[in-house]
């Protein structure tokens, strides 16, 4: 049952993110993702400094919520904002690499690597468990780690 609901949500907002991102320009495209990315970034930073380094006090409610949020990108349809124009080859101010549309199996499988990781870091990070948020927040880490290796210019 959980399966079905996460299928029909990912179509459900696929089908409005597809027509939004068809009539966004290129670079409003790029600001976008950026803005989602910066937004998770954020979010896996407070993770990082309560669950990993320790640098905060660890707050089940606050790392519920940034595990909510992260996963919230990574459901929310992002891939309707990689337009073929939108690679590095063809558009300012990105480092999205041009092999993004020529590997496309690879990069759907990174994607739903990133989905499936976050998804469970969400689940996680309910259950207020530090060491296991730990651990799932380095997994999510390494899905982000396999697309900036394959897809992202340094």
């Amino acid at each position: 049952m959980k399966k079905v609901r996460l299928v029909t949500a990912a179509t459900l907002a696929l089908s409005f993110a597809l027509p939004a991102a068809a009539q966004m320009s290129v670079e409003d495209q790029i600001v976008a993702r950026k803005a989602a990315y910066q937004f998770m970034a954020w979010n896996m930073g407070k993770i990082k400094a309560q669950a990993i380094d320790g640098d905060t006090a660890f707050n089940a409610d606050q790392m519920k919520a940034a595990a909510n949020a992260i996963a919230a990108v990574a459901n929310s349809g992002m891939g309707a904002l990689y337009s073929p124009d939108s690679a590095m080859d063809k558009a300012e101010d990105t480092r999205l690499k041009p092999e993004f549309f020529q590997q496309p199996e690879r990069a759907r499988e990174v994607g739903m690597n990133f989905g499936r990781e976050a998804n469970k870091l969400q689940e996680v990070a309910a259950s207020g468990d530090k060491a296991a948020l730990a651990r799932q927040f380095a997994a999510v880490g390494e899905t982000c780690k396999a697309c900036h290796d394959d897809f992202r210019a340094k």
